[in-house]
């Protein structure tokens, strides 16, 4: 059985949410049962653009802040990195606001560099994944609750894409994401492959519609958490009443065996049906995953993956 935490959230006023996450992971063993002195522990939050600071397309500054509080006093030492579709981590995160928190906290912002890391999965026999992500002691992935027109929905599995880091990004959703079922598979592994030891999801306001920027803010109430992000994304696709299998990650884990039914799942708090609304807003139509970025560009990443990916791999491999 595999354990999710949900409970109702109303505010990020601060105190009242550091309580509340204390809460949520006490049925986990709270955050001593993650995180232990000396750890080196990513913070990998959603900072998918500065451009929309006010639209909840990102995980809000506040749940950061308060779990970097938790992991500190636990003894451990955080450091927040994510790869964002347009711009810098750093820049993305000064532009929603985090930078005056992440000072209080000292909580140093990287960027992500990309390495190479072998699979067991024939169809991505390596995926170039963030070196600082994968050499953390703990990582805690802090997704947020959003609608995607590529893939339906954005969660705890699709959250850790942002751990590719720059052009192999841009790569995959040009390669893979023309098959959806094939990019959903592909983030499958890559959850595998980062194997987050804590994934809290921000569902407190989350983002319907035209996403993942491009939609509008929905009060949810919503906190989630789990050991296991399949289980936890399995529970919120319950709560928002989404066909998990129009969703590709959903399909895509279901498929490999991960959690497809909830009675799998223990819930110690609140159930998904205590929890579910009726009015989440999907996207008005689901497009390609592609960039559309001009034909010299496509040549450029290209060029970068056959010179960086596709050739050493004939060594890697052998």
């Amino acid at each position: 059985m595999y354990t999710v935490s949900l409970i109702r959230v109303e505010s990020y006023e601060l105190k009242e949410l550091r309580s509340q996450i204390e809460y949520l992971l006490q049925p986990l063993g709270g955050i001593e049962a993650i995180v232990k002195k000396g750890d080196r522990v990513l913070l990998k939050p959603n900072l998918l653009t500065g451009s929309r600071p006010t639209k909840e397309c990102i995980t809000r500054p506040e749940i950061v802040y308060c779990v970097a509080q938790l992991v500190q006093e636990a003894g451990g030492k955080p450091f927040l990195g994510d790869s964002p579709a347009f711009g810098s981590a750093k820049g993305v995160a000064k532009a929603n606001g985090y930078l005056p928190l992440c000072k209080e906290l000292d909580l140093p912002i990287i960027e992500f560099k990309g390495q190479r890391y072998a699979t067991e999965n024939a169809n991505f026999q390596h995926l170039r994944l963030s070196k600082e992500a994968m050499d953390a002691d703990v990582v805690i992935n802090l997704p947020k609750v959003k609608s995607h027109m590529q893939l339906t929905m954005t969660l705890g599995v699709k959250n850790l894409f942002g751990c590719v880091p720059g052009k192999m990004k841009a790569w995959w959703h040009m390669e893979a994401g023309k098959d959806a079922d094939r990019f959903g598979e592909m983030l499958v592994e890559t959850a595998k492959a980062i194997a987050p030891n804590l994934t809290i999801i921000d569902g407190i306001i989350g983002h319907e519609g035209n996403g993942p920027s491009g939609g509008e803010p929905k009060e949810l109430g919503v906190l989630g958490a789990s050991t296991n992000v399949f289980a936890l994304d399995r529970a919120m696709i319950d709560i928002l009443n989404v066909e998990p299998l129009v969703v590709p990650t959903l399909a895509a884990q279901f498929k490999q065996g991960f959690c497809e039914e909830l009675a799998e799942i223990e819930f110690p708090y609140c159930k998904p049906a205590d929890l579910q609304v009726s009015d989440w807003k999907l996207p008005d139509a689901l497009a390609p995953i592609d960039f559309g970025l001009p034909r010299v560009l496509r040549s450029t990443f290209k060029n970068f993956y056959i010179r960086f990916i596709k050739e050493p791999m004939k060594t890697y491999g052998s």
